[in-house]
């Protein structure tokens, strides 16, 4: 821009501009106003989904561990655990996979925040609302227990359909 065009302010205020461009400009100098048109709290179905992805791949480790305890074992049924710690790794890899995918389709974003003590602690991005969480390590074993003991009870249930 010449000298002449440069302080006269009558440059300025008749630049172009694209549709987008003027949208982007106009988010950056407001952007409170947009943010809060588009942060939204999670509902309780999105805390849950939420709370599962960060707890099912701690389950598919503790369920993988313990498989390879059971097939290095000397335990005559050890081929038989073996398949059913299978069968139940391959249901909980589902299960995270449709909630990870749920996740996406709903704009939610997961992060682990490293925090030196003794629960688990993350923030999550919801359409724009950002808010941290903590589990404490108890209430995440027990929350696996009792998932896992669903996941079995669903596996025998669908043994016993086939028989």
């Amino acid at each position: 821009m010449s000298k002449k065009l440069a302080g006269n302010g009558r440059w300025e205020s008749m630049r172009m501009m694209i549709t987008e461009h003027r949208e982007e400009l106009e988010e950056q100098s407001h952007p409170g106003n947009l943010e809060t048109k588009k942060a939204q709290v999670p509902t309780r179905e999105e805390l849950e989904m939420i709370r599962d992805s960060v707890l099912l791949p701690i389950m598919l480790t503790m369920i993988e561990k313990n498989g390879k305890e059971i097939t290095l074992s000397v335990n005559p049924l050890r081929k038989l655990y073996a398949a059913a710690t299978l069968a139940l790794m391959n249901r909980v890899h589902s299960e995270l996979a449709a909630v990870n995918r749920e996740l996406r389709d709903r704009k939610i974003k997961i992060f682990k925040d490293d925090r030196e003590d003794t629960d688990l602690h993350f923030r999550y991005i919801c359409r724009g609302y950002e808010d941290r969480f903590s589990i404490m390590r108890d209430v995440a074993r027990a929350s696996i227990s009792m998932k896992i003991g669903q996941h079995i009870q669903n596996i025998s249930a669908d043994l016993n359909k086939k028989v």
